[in-house]
């Protein structure tokens, strides 16, 4: 299969969907490869690593396109990819449909197979591809939120550790997920006052487990979560429904419930949020005020820190992508439950069920747009 593996564009945006290890195992396996010029540079792999292991170089993002089976991606396209997209072609990246009605449009008027990382699911119903990002994300929240509590940021001015004679900050995390274990571990980390909430009374135990003792779990409900951020100076939200637009947890009308000056770190943010007044922001111009509530709501935040991103990144999708090369995506998709559940829109068709509520349109099972006389083996 022809692979290509185009620069990313987006606000940012520096990590890479392919390293020069991935490279040397596509060409392995008698794969080619295209790779943008300076594609890996945010991520510290220089295009002559690229060709070592394999490459070929290519100066455009135009060209890497055209010459492409498979478009291998870290976030989305944006809009100004979106005619560069041919029919049939496979884009393998995370897409978070359920956000973006004009993507999803776009994608079925490309008529593109596009394979979502956040929607590919393991058995135990646990996103492979979403979970390094969602660790770093998680984590990231924290160091944010802390930095924009400093009162030069516009937040209360508050040290999330306190010191001797003071008491520490609270922070309340929003999701029991991936995202806000890892959140909760480093607020309490650095010595917060930490309240994590989710719906399942299972995870909660299992939290209460694994969690310092600076950590209390409560069960996630409207009431508790009205009386939890009267007390908060910074609010993690982690939620998720997978593949499918997150629940406003924080209404508007509850902003006026929140202390002045309290950050909110909307990590579900790429799923259209978890609070009411969350749109999405970029690391250029990460914040914005409501009411008085600093909200910060950038929707690639691993990019940030690009070098851990990608390998933590390519480390789970390499196995992934090698597969859909190797058999093509249709056998890829028979042959692996998991890949399956990553097909959103296909050829013109919306396959997700999340993405189809989201906006509206007609659904497709999968298994009809796989039907055919597909050889597996």
């Amino acid at each position: 299969m022809i692979i290509g593996v185009p620069k990313e564009i987006k606000n940012n945006e520096n990590r890479v969907a392919v390293t020069p290890a991935g490279v040397t195992e596509f060409v392995k396996h008698g794969h080619t490869i295209y790779v943008q010029s300076s594609a890996g540079q945010g991520s510290g792999f220089s295009d002559a690593e690229y060709t070592e292991a394999g490459a070929v170089i290519l100066p455009s993002i135009e060209e890497v396109y055209d010459v492409a089976e498979m478009i291998v991606k870290v976030k989305e396209p944006i809009e100004k990819e979106y005619p560069l997209i041919k029919e049939n072609q496979l884009l393998f990246t995370y897409f978070h449909f359920a956000s973006s009605e004009p993507l999803t449009h776009a994608m079925i008027g490309r008529k593109a197979v596009c394979l979502a990382y956040e929607t590919v699911e393991k058995a135990d119903r646990s996103l492979p591809l979403l979970i390094p990002m969602s660790e770093v994300a998680g984590r990231m929240a924290v160091q944010q939120g802390a930095k924009y509590l400093e009162k030069p940021m516009g937040g209360r001015g508050i040290l999330l550790g306190g010191v001797a004679g003071v008491k520490p900050a609270n922070v309340l995390v929003l999701g029991g997920g991936v995202v806000g274990t890892q959140s909760a571990k480093m607020a309490a980390g650095l010595g917060a006052n930490v309240t994590i909430v989710d719906i399942s009374l299972q995870r909660l135990r299992y939290l209460e487990d694994i969690m310092p003792a600076n950590v209390d779990t409560v069960m996630s409900n409207e009431y508790n979560i009205r009386q939890l951020i009267q007390n908060s100076d910074l609010i993690v939200g982690g939620v998720l429904i997978p593949g499918a637009k997150a629940p406003s947890l924080i209404t508007r009308n509850m902003l006026k419930l929140i202390r002045p000056g309290t950050v909110l770190v909307d990590v579900a943010i790429d799923q259209g949020g978890c609070f009411e007044t969350s749109h999405p922001t970029t690391h250029q111009d990460p914040i914005y005020v409501v009411d008085e509530i600093v909200h910060y709501c950038v929707a690639n935040m691993p990019g940030a820190v690009p070098y851990t991103s990608t390998l933590a990144l390519t480390n789970a999708t390499l196995p992934y992508a090698l597969l859909l090369a190797d058999k093509g995506w249709q056998a890829a998709c028979l042959l692996n439950e998991e890949l399956r559940k990553g097909l959103n829109v296909v050829k013109g068709q919306v396959v997700y069920k999340g993405v189809s509520d989201a906006w509206g349109l007609p659904y497709t099972e999968a298994a009809n747009v796989l039907k055919g006389d597909i050889q597996v083996a």
